[in-house]
């Protein structure tokens, strides 16, 4: 019976397949020794491809090096400036938990304390939001972000925050220094201790809240790592400013926020792999290794002298002080050094992609219903 067109087809008569013998044949042009067609030529190709020695072997594409357009950073850098920034961050941890050893020590009887650490905390607090409004440009857009409160902006919480908090921190400090209305005196500064905390670490929140890689992957270390170093300034305030016989808890509180500074900033370089060398390198790591050394340093002064001199206690506030302000400096200077270079935002990007990639999914037992 005669075949039509419509019966033969590129891989031969319909219903038959060629066998394994046909294969060579075709490879070599047919078996009337012609050139193959266009089709039989692109499968040779195609059966050809990725082998290697004959035997098989897949040709593997070695794996690709990061590159980035240019060189060009893939996230925009925070336009903050540092002495506004980091010095709202110092300043702002500063007030927070100084109210909250104010609190203490109105508490135990530590009036001379007490009183200079309310005035310590409404003047960083005042100097903290002057920083920020000079960051911002116009006094007016502080105020204007008072206008809504959105519980999940940072940035709108913590100006409600520092809001509420500076009234009482302002109250307090003024029925202290006057002696008038002591039981509104000792109301705010109830309130201005609770509120103390949240001013103390809001801005670690901010921080991690962007896209900025050091900040962002340390997003569950940094408020406690800015919580131990507010802690570490308050302790430093109180041992410049007061007396010998009052500084027991501010010297215990130093050795406890130096111990945590140093396991929460260990435990944030463990987890942020390849991009804590923006902590370790540059600016930005010998600033925190500074201020590792100065918190240290306070701590065991206070700890071991600041209880029997004066000139001691001073020298270990002011080393625990400045141990602060370098790690909120250090921390801000490590975020705009992985905001510039991109392969710290690509590189960690691809390599939890491919470890989601290669985790197999969790097994789902079954249970027949009795």
């Amino acid at each position: 019976m005669a075949m039509t067109g419509s019966d033969v087809t590129r891989e031969g008569p319909e219903g038959e397949r060629p066998g394994r013998e046909a294969a060579p044949e075709i490879l070599r042009g047919g078996p009337d020794g012609g050139k193959p067609g266009r089709g039989a030529g692109q499968r040779g190709r195609r059966r050809g491809k990725g082998r290697r020695g004959g035997r098989g072997e897949q040709l593997m594409a070695p794996p690709a090096e990061f590159q980035s357009y240019y060189g060009r950073p893939v996230i925009k850098a925070p336009a903050w400036r540092a002495r506004d920034i980091a010095g709202y961050f110092f300043l702002g941890g500063l007030a927070g938990a100084g109210s909250v050893l104010a609190a203490g020590a109105h508490a135990t009887g530590r009036t001379t304390t007490a009183t200079a650490m309310k005035i310590s905390s409404l003047a960083a607090v005042s100097l903290s939001t002057a920083a920020l409004v000079n960051d911002l440009g116009r006094p007016d857009r502080f105020a204007n972000m008072l206008r809504v409160l959105k519980p999940t902006s940072p940035m709108s919480v913590g100006s409600w925050l520092l809001a509420a908090y500076g009234p009482a921190a302002g109250a307090a400090a003024a029925c202290a220094v006057t002696g008038w209305l002591p039981r509104a005196g000792a109301a705010a500064t109830g309130a201005a201790a609770l509120l103390g905390p949240a001013v103390a670490t809001y801005t670690a929140v901010l921080a991690a809240d962007t896209a900025v890689p050091a900040w962002h992957g340390a997003h569950r270390e940094l408020p406690y790592l800015f919580a131990a170093s507010a802690t570490a300034a308050a302790s430093g305030m109180a041992l410049v400013v007061g007396p010998v016989r009052e500084t027991a808890p501010a010297r215990c509180a130093a050795v406890l926020a130096a111990v945590a500074d140093s396991a929460v900033h260990q435990a944030a370089e463990e987890r942020l792999g390849m991009v804590a060398e923006t902590y370790r390198t540059g600016r930005a790591g010998k600033l925190l290794r500074t201020a590792r050394a100065l918190t240290a340093l306070g701590a065991a002064g206070g700890a071991l002298f600041g209880g029997r001199a004066r000139p001691l206690a001073a020298a270990s506030g002011l080393a625990l002080l400045a141990g602060s302000a370098c790690t909120r400096f250090g921390i801000f200077a490590a975020g705009i050094a992985s905001a510039e270079d991109p392969k710290y935002t690509v590189v960690p990007q691809r390599a939890a992609k491919e470890a989601r990639r290669t985790t197999p999914a969790p097994s789902v037992e079954r249970t027949q219903p009795t």
